[in-house]
C-alpha cells in the first residue's frame, strides 16, 4: 500500500486501523494498530517532503542491530529510520539499510513511500509471535534494540499471505519497567534536532 493513497484521508486513523482488519478479527488480535512501517528509498529525503507539506516534525535515527535474527539465523543490521506522529498514529520511516533485504524489497520502483508492516504494542512480543506462528504466519524478523536504560523487542511476523502485509509486535521497557512510548518525547526530540541542526542522531 502507498502511503499516498491514505495519507491525506480526513480519517487517516480509521484506515489504517482497517488493515488486515479481517485477519485480525479472525485470530482475536485484541490491540489497535500503533504503527504504519513506512519504507522509503531515502528517510532524510522523505522527512523533508513529509514536513514541507505539513507532517511532523520527525526524529530521525541511525544505528547498528546486534540482535537481528531473520528466519532463525543470527545477523546484524544497520539502518536509518525516522519517526513522528499523524492522527494517532506513528510514522515509521525506514531505509533499505545493511545485512538483510527485509526492508529493501518493499523499495517501490517509483521512490514512493510505502506501507510495509502495520505494528501493536504488547509486552508479550514472544507470546504473540508464538501464537501467530501457530496460525501459519512465523516469525520473519526477530530483534532488539538498546539505548542506555530503554530497551525496544519486536517481531516481524510472515503473514502477507495471510493477513495482506506484515504484522509487527512491539514492546518497550525502561530500566526493566514496561513502558508505552510517549508521542510527545518524539516530537520534543525532533523539535531539538531541527534547533540543534543535526537532523539524524547516530547511535552507532
Amino acid at each position: 500500500m502507498l502511503l499516498a493513497d491514505i495519507l491525506f484521508d480526513s480519517d487517516f486513523n480509521t484506515k489504517v486501523q482497517e488493515v488486515a482488519g479481517a485477519f485480525r478479527k479472525k485470530t482475536g488480535i485484541p490491540f489497535k494498530v500503533h504503527q504504519a512501517g513506512i519504507v522509503v528509498p531515502n528517510v532524510e529525503a522523505a522527512v523533508a517532503d513529509l514536513e514541507a507539506k505539513g507532517f511532523g516534525p520527525f526524529m530521525m535515527a541511525a544505528a547498528s542491530l546486534p540482535r537481528w535474527t531473520e528466519r532463525g539465523a543470527n545477523g546484524r543490521f544497520r539502518g536509518k529510520l525516522g519517526m513522528a506522529y499523524h492522527d494517532g498514529i506513528e510514522l515509521e520511516l525506514l531505509e533499505p539499510g545493511e545485512g538483510s533485504d527485509f526492508y529493501r524489497c518493499t523499495v517501490d520502483s517509483q521512490c514512493r513511500p510505502v506501507i510495509q508492516h502495520i505494528g501493536f504494542l504488547t509486552h508479550k512480543v514472544d507470546e504473540w509471535a508464538e501464537k501467530m506462528s501457530k496460525m501459519g504466519c512465523p516469525t520473519w524478523v526477530r530483534g532488539k534494540i538498546a539505548v542506555g536504560p530503554l530497551r525496544i523487542e519486536f517481531a516481524y511476523m510472515d503473514s502477507v499471505r495471510e493477513a495482506g502485509t506484515i504484522l509487527e509486535f512491539i514492546g518497550y521497557w525502561f530500566a526493566g519497567i514496561p513502558v508505552n512510548p510517549i508521542p510527545g518525547l518524539i516530537g520534543a526530540a525532533a523539535w531539538l534536532q531541527k534547533k540543534a541542526g543535526k537532523r539524524c542522531i547516530d547511535f552507532g
